[in-house]
């Protein structure tokens, strides 16, 4: 079994043969982006849309994964997904977000029609078929397989693979306590960067790059910085009293929202801002655990006196192990903070470029009115429209894409504590593009669907 793992493993160009390198060609060879096209995607789960993208009955938004097109369509009879193809000839019936509850799907070509459960309805001119070819089983729009978990829609083109819950592991138990179903969109973004779409995963699998990529958050970071002693590192010899340390966790989470959103919403800024004059130990870190324990409590008392479906955040804290950032492989993030979180979603568009979603979620009152996006409003890569801390990152994004093809840059040297989350998520792509046993990779993706800043792990080969 080893010596069979490690024959295939050996097929992989550009594998990863020390988890502390990784081979820079893997983010921009042709060759290697035509084996994740062909070996990796069809054969994971992929967050296809939030639910609160098609709400009502008919509903319906189409995913594209690189040539592949899916429709996520809400039915009387539950969500479903289908392959965007007529039946007849091939076109592409659905694009972007719509509703068939009245029309249904028609083919702009012929004119064949289904309705919003995928069944064929209409063909025209019936009669100059062969009637075995018009067999519904053969003329009802192709399912896709199709799951649910975060308050998203998943897709997997594999029937055949591990199922969803399967591939997460404990990742989906540490959100599931933060009622990761129950958060709704209060903005979404995208933008296509001139960036590998691994590239553009990784500057969010680390925090070794806060100190120079966002000084305003390292100034702030109240619990010092976790690389060494130096002069930004507030703890570490800058003298602050327990009230000053409260001010600056204030300033902290403040800078954060304006900076990120979701990570920390507004309405919780608003609660955090009364805060500034409370009583604390003269101790700056007994100051900071006071601070953020009345933080808990009051963001918790605030939501559910608003009606929002909160959890208690200080017990979830305490009994929950969670993450500043959570990785769900291959390609989607959920940032908890407090009760509010970011989100991101990346998809390749070719070796050296992706799409790259944000967005800002909330846990709003059930039935609050609010204007939900419909679509991403789509931005430059840098635009300054994007809020601070991922326009930060865009403008470096592009540039180490650029230094990548410098012909001395042979690998990535990754702390093996604090960036292994890239060697992890990396080597569970070779056993994809290896043709590893799908039960192998499903095992090894709930090691890799870990948290911010972990270090190299055994996934398992």
């Amino acid at each position: 079994m080893a010596d069979d793992i490690k024959t295939r493993l050996e097929t992989v160009p550009h594998r990863i043969t020390n988890p502390e390198l990784i081979p820079a060609q893997r983010y921009y060879d042709p060759e290697f982006f035509e084996l994740e096209r062909e070996r990796l995607w069809p054969h994971v789960w992929q967050m296809a849309c939030r639910l609160e993208e098609i709400p009502e009955v008919g509903d319906y938004v189409e995913y594209t994964i690189l040539d592949k097109s899916v429709i996520i369509v809400n039915t009387k009879s539950g969500v479903k997904a289908f392959h965007n193809a007529c039946r007849h000839r091939g076109v592409r019936l659905a694009t972007g977000p719509g509703n068939c509850k009245t029309a249904g799907f028609i083919c702009p070509f012929h004119g064949w029609r289904w309705n919003m459960e995928g069944e064929n309805t209409f063909v025209f001119g019936k009669h100059v078929f062969s009637p075995e070819v018009l067999d519904k089983a053969e003329i009802n729009l192709a399912p896709c397989r199709i799951d649910f978990w975060a308050g998203c829609a998943f897709i997997n083109f594999d029937d055949e693979a591990p199922s969803l819950l399967e591939s997460l592991g404990p990742v989906a138990d540490r959100l599931n306590a933060r009622h990761a179903d129950k958060l709704k969109m209060d903005w979404w973004f995208g933008t296509v960067l001139p960036t590998n779409w691994k590239l553009a995963m990784e500057a969010f699998q680390e925090g070794y790059h806060t100190m120079k990529t966002h000084p305003q958050l390292h100034r702030l970071s109240a619990l010092g910085n976790p690389y060494g002693n130096d002069a930004d590192s507030p703890l570490a010899g800058r003298g602050l009293t327990g009230a000053q340390t409260v001010a600056m966790n204030v300033e902290f989470m403040a800078r954060l929202s304006s900076g990120m959103g979701g990570m920390v919403h507004e309405s919780e800024v608003a609660v955090i801002e009364r805060l500034r004059d409370m009583e604390v130990p003269d101790d700056p870190l007994q100051a900071t655990m006071a601070f953020y324990a009345r933080a808990h409590e009051e963001i918790t008392k605030d939501a559910l006196a608003r009606g929002a479906p909160m959890f208690d955040i200080a017990k979830v804290s305490q009994e929950v192990e969670f993450h500043a950032v959570e990785f769900m492989f291959p390609h989607f993030f959920l940032l908890p903070m407090l009760g509010a979180m970011s989100s991101y979603r990346i998809r390749p568009l070719t070796a050296e470029t992706c799409f790259f979603e944000i967005w800002s979620l909330v846990l709003r009152p059930e039935n609050e009115p609010y204007d939900t996006p419909k679509a991403p409003t789509i931005l430059p890569h840098d635009s300054p429209d994007f809020p601070e801390i991922p326009r930060q990152d865009y403008t470096n994004l592009p540039l180490q894409q650029l230094g990548l093809h410098a012909g001395a840059f042979k690998y990535m040297r990754l702390s093996k504590d604090s960036e292994g989350m890239i060697s992890n998520y990396q080597r569970l792509i070779d056993g994809y593009l290896a043709g590893l046993d799908p039960a192998l990779l499903a095992k090894a993706a709930t090691v890799v669907n870990s948290g911010f800043e972990a270090p190299i792990a055994d996934i398992g080969f």
